[in-house]
């Protein structure tokens, strides 16, 4: 049995939406980040299953821009969320009402 387009994309899809579900129903702002990276590699994923399907390069190039994207919204998550926690000294959503007039 040869792996296919389809697997990929299926698996990429799982990915997609376990990071989806992770973002709905954590209430916790390290969890909901872990999710969010979980939704990137599920999309990189795709990327380079079409890049490798089409026999062209773009798509790698497309899956080192996300990582190197991803890479930054972990760094700037996690700088926000250390000066959240600093003022808040919790790190759960509904902690975080900054806007509540």
């Amino acid at each position: 049995m040869e792996i296919t387009l389809g697997h990929y994309l299926i698996v990429s899809a799982l990915l997609f939406c376990t990071g989806i579900f992770g973002v709905v129903t954590r209430r916790n702002v390290i969890m909901i980040l872990m999710s969010i990276e979980l939704m990137l590699n599920g999309v990189n994923l795709s990327f380079a299953a079409f890049a490798r399907h089409w026999g062209d390069g773009s798509g790698h190039v497309m899956v080192v821009l996300s990582i190197a994207v991803a890479a930054a919204e972990a760094a700037v998550g996690l700088a926000l969320l250390i000066a959240i926690f600093r003022n808040r000294e919790s790190v759960n959503v509904e902690d975080l009402d900054l806007l509540k007039g």
